[in-house]
């Protein structure tokens, strides 16, 4: 097994890198904090025009087709800033969702504009009061003619505040896994949508008073097979999620092994206290074990090994390690830490909003159980 990077991935790598240090410097990602979509417009069409949003999209879709490996190292890199917007939602999971469920007319139709950024896809999945998993959907639309009327809402639907569109699971049947997937325009009339207050990174409510969803929004074109669909884009877009949550783990702890170099007490660096090296180790401890399992499991995804339970346990680790490992860079700055211009606090903050997103650890590591069981 190797998971050491090509020679095209390197060269990837260094242009995500000399990116996001021109185009998206501390002061820039720590000035859209408050922005509702994060996004700052010269990065979306950048990101567009070098075909980074077409990556996972395959060449006769209008994409590059690249490998999950190299879209990973990409989002890695995106993940030290870490960069907010929709490219996760639109260009990884929108994307993935619409290749693994959409006819081949949606996917000629909708998958050229998600790679020239035209349409910003996000996915809103579990409802109000419910947790992840095919039951946490039960939004039922009424039948309107041969489509849908919605009525209801979804919560903490990522980057909500900047898609034009939104694959939306509501429940078509009584089976558990009995979910459809509506493709649903976030400008149509009786769509409201706003950011959540708080400590989180662009999550968003979707609210839907009698939207009228056409039955050509129904990705497949049948339902109940949504469900299913939703699984096998996971399987493909938790890794690359991983690999974001890495990169914000990377430069958490180069942030804190610099801090611990230059911050000097009673006459010596601190980087010298036990104290302070203890808490560096067990970042590192985190660190390692969430790039590892993430190169991983993108490794069996594309050699067609089984991969069920290294995806659960990638992002299981990935998760964690996100969380701990700001924790313990915020035990070693202290006061400074906690300041919004430092920069740390960005950081702090998607590590939360992205501990429970699409699954958070416990339910992670039950799915790997079950895979290692069946």
């Amino acid at each position: 097994m190797d998971l050491s990077l090509t020679e095209s991935q390197q060269l990837l790598q260094h242009t995500a890198r000399s990116f996001m240090e021109r185009e998206a410097p501390k002061d820039m990602l720590v000035g859209v904090q408050r922005s509702d979509t994060g996004l700052h417009p010269g990065w979306w069409e950048t990101a567009a025009q070098i075909g980074w949003l077409g990556m996972l999209i395959p060449t006769e879709y209008g994409g590059s087709g690249a490998s999950l490996t190299d879209t990973a190292v990409l989002f890695e890199e995106l993940g030290r800033g870490p960069l907010p917007g929709p490219f996760f939602s639109s260009a990884v999971l929108g994307a993935l969702l619409v290749l693994e469920a959409g006819t081949e007319e949606q996917k000629r139709r909708l998958l050229p504009a998600v790679a020239d950024g035209s349409v910003v896809l996000t996915a809103a999945i579990c409802d109000p009061r419910t947790s992840w998993g095919a039951k946490g959907v039960t939004l039922r639309p009424e039948r309107a003619g041969d489509g849908y009327r919605l009525s209801g809402s979804k919560p903490f639907v990522s980057d909500v505040m900047a898609a034009t569109h939104v694959i939306t699971a509501v429940r078509t049947g009584d089976g558990e896994q009995d979910v459809s997937l509506l493709l649903v325009d976030a400008n149509a009339a009786g769509v409201g949508r706003r950011r959540l207050p708080g400590f989180l990174s662009w999550q968003g409510e979707l609210t839907f008073a009698g939207v009228e969803a056409p039955a050509a929004g129904l990705l497949g074109g049948e339902e109940n097979a949504g469900w299913a669909a939703l699984e096998r884009a996971l399987e493909k877009a938790w890794p690359v999620l991983s690999a974001y949550q890495v990169g914000g783990c990377q430069a958490v702890f180069d942030m804190t092994v610099l801090y611990s170099q230059e911050r000097r007490q009673f006459g010596q660096p601190i980087g010298r206290f036990q104290r302070v090296q203890d808490h560096l180790i067990r970042m590192v401890n985190f660190l390692d074990g969430a790039r590892w399992t993430t190169y991983e499991a993108l490794w069996k995804l594309e050699s067609g090994r089984d991969a069920r339970s290294s995806v659960h346990l990638s992002q299981a680790l990935a998760s964690e390690a996100y969380l701990e490992v700001c924790n313990g860079s915020h035990e070693v700055h202290a006061g400074i830490g906690s300041s919004l211009e430092y920069g740390l606090v960005k950081h702090t903050q998607m590590s939360r909003t992205l501990l429970p997103f699409l699954g958070d650890p416990l339910w992670h590591r039950r799915r790997m159980a079950d895979a290692l069981a069946w």
